[in-house]
């Protein structure tokens, strides 16, 4: 879960910076802002593949639905449970 959680807040940063800075496409960012926002889209990509391969794991130690583990992770992460 909380592998999700940082792949999360990593996501609502990358999309936090495009909000801030504009499309790429239509505004002219600077050397900073390109190199900020690379380096945020590179800490949730690799973010979530941790993520991902944690819930892979652990999947495959407990047999249960894929989907229903997911399911209950994003809950928690969304509602805030630390101890889920």
């Amino acid at each position: 879960m909380h592998k999700r959680r940082a792949a999360d807040l990593a996501q609502h940063r990358v999309e936090e910076l495009r909000d801030s800075y504009g499309p790429p496409t239509q505004h002219r960012w600077t050397p900073r802002q390109s190199h900020t926002y690379e380096t945020a889209v590179r800490a949730w990509r690799d973010l979530d593949r941790d993520a991902r391969t944690a819930m892979t794991d652990y999947v495959k130690e407990g047999g249960q639905s894929r989907h229903k583990i997911e399911a209950s992770v994003r809950k928690a992460v969304r509602d805030g449970d630390r101890d889920a």
